[in-house]
């Protein structure tokens, strides 16, 4: 079963759970590491100055070679995806990304270990789990 982990750089758990999830024979893409060698994409390798940027030096930097290959690795690995978890807290990219997991029909989850600020829409994931035990009982039971 391939397993599309949606989190953030700021996720301390994250690579836990990557490690955790693969110990359990599940195949989890790795956005911090999503090749041999390859540490990720990240806006500072753009510029350093990423964080200070106006909207158009934003949509400019969207078209830098560096941003197109990041954006195509992670899109493949959320399509080729079975199940994508959200793993919060997280920003606006995961969500995107659960999001479009949903529309596409995936199986989604939410991992949920603190508390967070009440959301609504996330009764469109398919479960909360409130623990990495809930969330590997979940995908136990899942249809292969």
């Amino acid at each position: 079963m391939r397993i599309y982990l949606a989190s953030s750089w700021r996720n301390a758990y994250q690579p836990t759970l990557v490690t955790a999830l693969r110990r359990e024979g599940y195949d989890v893409y790795d956005f911090r590491h999503p090749a041999p060698g390859n540490e990720g994409f990240q806006w500072a390798a753009i510029d350093p100055h990423w964080q200070t940027w106006t909207p158009a030096q934003y949509q400019a930097a969207l078209e830098a070679p560096l941003a197109a290959l990041g954006y195509a690795q992670d899109k493949l690995a959320l399509d080729r995806a079975d199940v994508t978890i959200l793993l919060l807290p997280c920003g606006r990219s995961a969500h995107l990304e659960l999001g479009y997991a949903i529309g596409r029909g995936q199986h989604t989850a939410i991992l949920m270990r603190e508390p967070m600020e009440a959301e609504l829409m996330y009764k469109m994931a398919e479960r909360i789990c409130l623990s990495t035990e809930e969330l590997f009982s979940w995908l136990a039971a899942l249809p292969v």
